[in-house]
């Protein structure tokens, strides 16, 4: 099973990015979009595990404690750089208890083998990849000038900063990823929440 950790969006802020989409997906028709329904904030992608760390992971993750707070999801972005750009993203402003939470679930998956993240956590909302190029926001062996992004990046250069709105988070989500060869499908495992 491959397995991930997230933030789910709420529907008011999902129907806003959607309305985005609309307006500027077609500026980089090469990119793969992400679908609506599976926008969410990752915290910790686990990776492929047998099925019975499901269990181990909620027990783990059960202990994990931050109270509820505010996301505001604003701007946007490209990783690694915008010049060799694979990914393109909504930022999201969020007080220490985001840090705080992915962290919390960094150490209790550390402590059942997964590997600590290497790098600071930096949160975003992926909008669409260049097709066969990581999500990672990491530069990667074989990252280059890119023009996948390029009219995306001129037509967004003469619009104003998109806000999307704010939310609280007040629950994190186990999740499966499914890969196909129409994208990877999201099923929710266990929620855990924020208190």
């Amino acid at each position: 099973m491959r397995l991930f950790i997230a933030l789910d969006i709420d529907d008011e802020i999902r129907q806003r990015i959607g309305r985005f989409l609309e307006g500027v997906s077609g500026f980089a028709p090469d990119a793969r979009w992400v679908r609506l329904e599976s926008v969410h904030i990752t915290l910790k992608f686990i990776g492929e595990q047998p099925p019975e760390m499901v269990s181990t992971l909620q027990e783990k993750l059960s202990g994990v404690h931050v109270p509820p707070f505010p996301l505001t999801f604003s701007g946007f972005g490209f990783f690694p750089t915008p010049n060799s750009s694979r990914v393109f993203w909504i930022g999201i402003q969020a007080g220490p208890e985001l840090q705080k939470l992915a962290a919390a679930i960094d150490d209790a998956t550390a402590q059942l083998g997964v590997p600590k993240e290497e790098c600071a956590f930096s949160p975003h909302l992926t909008l669409a990849r260049k097709s066969g190029g990581s999500g990672s926001p990491r530069r990667q062996k074989g990252d280059g000038p890119s023009r996948v992004f390029q009219h995306l990046q001129e037509k967004l250069a003469t619009m104003p900063a998109p806000e999307f709105g704010t939310m609280t988070a007040r629950e994190f989500f186990l999740n499966q990823s499914q890969l196909s060869r129409t994208g990877a499908r999201y099923t929710k495992l266990h929620g855990f929440t924020l208190s």
